[in-house]
């Protein structure tokens, strides 16, 4: 009976630990692949050739520190901010046309060496650039931690200094430091850090400037991007919550804004800003639970379009996770007119310094609002600046346009960091897209665009159309523009402008084609259109894929385009599977890295690396269609699934090797002279009706005798000192108490002998029952 009740009693606990398995490695895997959606593949893998972009090195002996271009419309050319130097460039082919040069002095760099810097940061990083009127140039540097600021004459290709003051709360002093400057109606406002340290953040525009050492107004921001429209100018950074302060330390992402006839308050206003609120910007994944992309990376310039039934002013911004989270990306777009709605919802405040920060009652909100441009800023009353001192932070959040990120990357590799927009280029048919291009901190630019914007303003369709390695090394990408002569889709003389893309990092400027609608490797329809380019259509008169701007471009009679369906009636549909010898033509997937980039002389590096179905290949070019996405399992999905097998594998070996082991264990046990414990208690619950209970046993209560006190003798003169008050404190006894013992009080013996007794008395002189010493 024993062993079968053993046996039922084992049968169960295996059935149980497999079912708790298989529900831990379930959770685990769905867990993590519904997560997060999958990334959205490339249409395109591009290794660039040489000649198929153009490069300025700069300094080849020294680091340049690129960051910041400027366009110079009047002379078409370009000027990049860098180590004591702002190179003018050629924007047809990025050749050198002339430098302005800037050193700091010697006297300045010795300082700074003095106050502990390295020598290699005590140069002058420009990192303010702004051309006031024509044939004048405003430029700021870092001028070796004690920033300058200088006003420039352009005579041709010369400069000569007009004027000098000190750039403190313009430029920052370290040029690692994030800052952002735009120039309106003849001031310049900036963000940035206003000491050495960098303890200071401030908005400025002179005189006016954020409260100083104030986190409620700035807590340890990171400026990313400005611009102006109307009334105001904006700032976008990302700073420590102080909303979240009570629950941990978290960063978020902030759009703040100031007015333009802001004149300062009376009083011990005059010099701050009676305008400043901040909001925060909502990029996340939308959900009851909504996952945050909370550090904003960069900012593109507005852009005004139309999206679905209505215009709307919009600006396009790269977020990330912080460092030590889920390494993911996102881009979203958020609307000037959802910005301007938080600004003038609720208020947010904190009661109490332990409370929670809530949205302020609108009756408690003085008249005039705090916040809004007013004709003169000092006759404001004191109530009202009072607030708004207080009161900076908007309640409301500033939802993302489309519903929802644009792109989300989630990626071990790389991270976005630099952002720019062609904005509304016009696809035959008459519809219009945002293509959006990506920087990463691993040298990849990603080419991307919402296939539903042009349709409605609530959805996105992700459509990643290229993902190029256009760097020879993998340098973090820091800045990017698009630049052109003339209007794309406005032909002269037969001719047209395609534009460039202009990629900046540390050591180099690189410019190239905002397309490859004409590779040779396109060579039917239906490759053209499931590109989802809105640069590219086929051309049915000339057969081949062109790129916008070509003659009648517009009519849909002509060219063949679908940007929302990447699938048009008038081609064949084609296949498309992955290319085999796509990683050796210049891609490298998520996961798996290869710190050996492919350089750019090996064979098949200048070759579009395009999907191709090697099944029935020829050599008429790879075949594409839209459902690219759906036919290929991602890199993620096969280690979450390899992951899953094994540790499934693992705890259904562990279980059952724990259990026979059990089992042939209690064989061998059976012939023992002492029955096991789980048989026995097995039997007992079999036989529980015919076991007589037995009567309970009364305690037995112990013999106890007490002992009266007596005290100790008084000790002599030489131990006075031991025995002070000081020493009358209760210390930890010792294992042997003798004369010198610390007790305050002992128990005489009561003549018997401990050990010659059976019975012995503790510390307090109670006596022992039944204790035998051996």
């Amino acid at each position: 009976m024993a062993a079968s009740v053993s046996a039922e009693w084992s049968h169960r606990r295996l059935l149980y630990g497999q079912a708790v398995a298989f529900v831990v490695v379930t959770v685990f895997v769905v867990g993590n692949l519904c997560a997060w959606q999958e990334n959205v593949r490339p249409k395109l893998y591009v290794s660039l050739a040489d000649e198929e972009y153009l490069r300025f090195q700069g300094n080849e002996s020294i680091n340049d520190y690129f960051k910041l271009v400027l366009r110079d419309a009047t002379s078409n050319s370009l000027l990049v901010g860098a180590r004591n130097i702002v190179y003018n460039l050629s924007i047809y082919d990025l050749s050198e046309q002339t430098r302005l040069v800037w050193y700091s002095s010697e006297d300045d760099i010795k300082m700074c060496v003095m106050k502990g810097k390295d020598e290699d940061l005590c140069q002058n990083y420009i990192r303010v650039l702004a051309l006031p009127t024509p044939g004048t140039l405003l430029g700021c540097g870092t001028n070796a931690f004690r920033p300058m600021c200088r006003m420039y004459g352009i005579n041709g290709n010369s400069y000569s200094i007009e004027s000098e003051k000190p750039g403190q709360a313009v430029c920052p002093y370290d040029p690692a430091h994030n800052s952002t400057a735009v120039f309106v109606d003849n001031e310049l406002y900036s963000g940035t850090v206003a000491d050495f340290s960098g303890l200071d953040p401030i908005i400025y525009r002179e005189p006016l400037q954020t409260e100083q050492y104030d986190s409620l107004s700035l807590n340890a921001p990171n400026f990313v991007g400005s611009f102006t429209q109307g009334d105001f100018v904006y700032f976008f950074f990302r700073e420590t919550a102080v909303e979240f302060i009570n629950c941990g330390k978290a960063v978020v992402s902030r759009v703040a804004r100031v007015c333009k006839w802001d004149k300062g308050g009376p009083h011990r206003y005059k010099n701050r800003w009676t305008t400043y609120l901040k909001s925060r910007l909502n990029c996340s994944m939308p959900g009851d639970f909504p996952f945050y992309f909370d550090e904003i990376q960069s900012t593109s310039s507005l852009v005004e379009g139309r999206y679905g039934n209505g215009n709307s002013k919009l600006i396009y911004s790269v977020f990330s996770t912080s460092t030590n989270a889920i390494a993911g990306s996102a881009i979203c777009a958020f609307s000037l007119q959802d910005i301007a709605d938080t600004f003038e919802g609720n208020f947010k405040e904190q009661s109490g310094l332990n409370s929670n920060w809530l949205p302020v009652n609108p009756s408690k909100v003085p008249d005039p609002r705090p916040g809004s441009c007013h004709n003169d800023s000092r006759t404001l009353p004191d109530l009202t600046l009072n607030f708004k001192k207080t009161h900076s932070l908007m309640d409301e959040n500033v939802p993302t346009f489309f519903g929802s990120p644009i792109l989300t990357r989630v990626s071990t590799v790389y991270r976005f960091t630099a952002i720019a927009v062609d904005p509304q280029i016009k696809t035959p048919g008459g519809k219009t897209y945002d293509v959006i291009f990506v920087g990463t901190d691993h040298g990849k630019i990603i080419k991307t665009v919402n296939a539903e914007s042009a349709d409605s303003n609530k959805k996105v369709t992700s459509v990643v159309i290229e993902e190029i390695d256009a760097l020879p090394t993998s340098e973090p990408v820091r800045s990017l523009e698009i630049v052109r002569t003339m209007q794309y889709d406005t032909p002269k003389d037969g001719s047209y402008d395609d534009g460039k893309l202009i990629i900046v990092t540390d050591t180099t400027v690189i410019a190239i084609k905002l397309h490859r609608c004409s590779s040779e490797k396109i060579t039917s329809c239906s490759e053209c259109v499931a590109l989802q380019d809105p640069y590219c259509a086929w051309d049915k008169i000339a057969g081949k894929c062109r790129s916008h701007g070509a003659p009648r471009w517009s009519e849909e009679n002509y060219f063949y385009q679908s940007v929302a369906s990447g699938d048009h009636a008038a081609c064949p549909s084609g296949k498309m599977a992955k290319d085999g010898n796509a990683e050796k033509q210049g891609y490298r997937g998520d996961i798996d890295y290869d710190p050996q980039r492919p350089s750019k002389d090996q064979p098949g590096n200048d070759m579009i690396s395009i999907m191709q179905d090697k099944s029935g290949y020829d050599d008429k070019g790879p075949q594409i269609t839209p459902d690219l996405i759906n036919a290929q399992y991602t890199v993620e999905t096969l280690v979450m699934a390899v992951l899953a097998g094994a540790i499934f594998a693992l705890l259904v070996g562990f279980i059952t090797g724990y259990f026979c082991g059990r089992r042939c264990h209690k064989d061998e046990d059976d012939n023992l002279p002492y029955p096991d414990t789980e048989y026995e208690y097995f039997e007992q619950r079999q036989n529980v009706n015919r076991i007589q209970t037995e009567p309970k046993l009364l305690p037995q209560v112990e013999e106890v005798t007490y002992a009266e006190p007596v005290l100790l003798p008084q000790p002599s003169s030489q131990n006075k000192m031991q025995h002070s008050p000081k020493n009358t404190l209760r210390k930890p006894m010792g294992h042997h108490h003798g004369v010198n013992s610390e007790t305050l009080f002992q128990f005489q013996p009561d003549g018997y002998s401990a050990r010659d007794n059976y019975r012995g008395r503790d510390n307090f002189g109670t006596l022992r029952s039944h204790q035998v010493y051996l």
